[in-house]
């Protein structure tokens, strides 16, 4: 396989080819999709998961929130906004890339699971704007997100993952698919962990709960698109040796290291007038989550391994997330699925 040719849209209906792909890229696929006679049958557990954990924003009421919002500090609420906008403009990038990955993906299950990925990623954008309109006119709305195409660091930041969408988007490739995979796994598995630790930290001083209520449901799907994309890059490599290299390997290990780098720029940008949140603490929390995020993708841990070093945020993480059955804030009753040996959730 040449890692460089571009690889070709799929034929909505190939008549002549198996049910069941030959591969998830470059593959035979009639593209009628049999969930009882698939390639990956671990597929099907992940899709049923990520369907156990639909909602909409309008479930929760935000009249607790509106009441507290003008008892936050001016350096509270700014910030409140800026991470919310900023939140809102990656996840604005993931549902039409999802979308696209669909037109060159041969196996019609992980077709499936990219679909319901993108629909939750629209989920997600019109969460951090239903939040929004409760709080402040759109007037302040518009500012804001304004604000976030605007600022350096987010435009830096937003950069790693734009750079390999847009390559995918005008040079479909193997190679670039790939180079896409890590980058969602960036965006999804490691960028939007400082603005969730900021509204965690105001949940935990009781203010503005109804919003870290979203923000986990948000945390629980960015979690689990993080370990799909890995397992979708692990069967890419396996199933193209010529991608499998030294050369794309170190990729990886350099762009999720990019990311934590500019996780923790952020961090110490956005956090820093933040009481309660150690900058120092957050960093190696992000090279933790690296550590899991490359842990799922089969490598190495490049950064000392630890312990979650944020204990205070641990009724918020992914192990929490995946144990509880109920929410957290005593707001609506929700089944959360159980992980189990066999759909593989085994390093959230």
């Amino acid at each position: 396989m040449n890692i460089h040719q571009p690889l070709q849209r799929m034929k909505l209906l190939n008549p002549e080819h198996p049910n069941k792909s030959t591969g998830i890229i470059n593959g035979k696929s009639s593209g009628i999709l049999n969930w009882n006679d698939i390639a990956f049958p671990q597929m099907y557990d992940l899709y049923q998961t990520l369907l156990s954990n639909f909602w909409k924003a309008q479930e929760i009421n935000m009249q607790d929130d509106i009441k507290q919002w003008d008892s936050l500090s001016m350096v509270e609420q700014d910030i409140f906004l800026r991470i919310n906008t900023q939140l809102a403009s990656l996840d604005s990038l993931q549902t039409p890339t999802m979308s696209q990955v669909m037109d060159y993906v041969t196996d019609s299950s992980f077709k499936a699971i990219f679909a319901v990925i993108s629909q939750q990623e629209a989920v997600h954008n019109e969460s951090y704007s239903y939040i929004l309109s409760s709080l402040v006119p759109l007037g302040e709305q518009n500012a804001r997100f304004n604000q976030a195409k605007d600022d350096p660091i987010v435009q830096k930041r937003n950069g790693l993952i734009l750079d390999a969408y847009e390559g995918f988007r005008q040079y479909p490739t193997p190679l670039n698919l790939l180079k896409l995979g890590v980058n969602s796994i960036n965006l999804e598995g490691i960028y939007f962990y400082a603005g969730f630790a900021f509204f965690y930290n105001l949940a935990r001083q009781q203010k503005m709960v109804k919003t870290s209520t979203m923000i986990s449901y948000i945390q629980r799907d960015e979690m689990q698109h993080a370990y799909f994309m890995s397992q979708f890059i692990r069967i890419l490599l396996t199933e193209n040796p010529d991608l499998h290299t030294a050369e794309n390997i170190d990729y990886i290990y350099q762009t999720i290291d990019q990311a934590v780098q500019l996780e923790k720029e952020w961090a110490h940008f956005i956090l820093k007038e933040i009481k309660g949140i150690d900058l120092k603490e957050f960093e190696h929390y992000v090279e933790y989550l690296a550590n899991k995020r490359l842990r799922q993708l089969g490598l190495a841990n490049r950064y000392p391994d630890r312990e979650n070093p944020m204990p205070w945020i641990h009724v918020f993480s992914d192990e929490m997330i995946n144990d509880t059955k109920s929410d957290f804030f005593e707001q609506k009753a929700r089944t959360y699925s159980k992980i189990s040996q066999s759909n593989g959730f085994d390093e959230l």
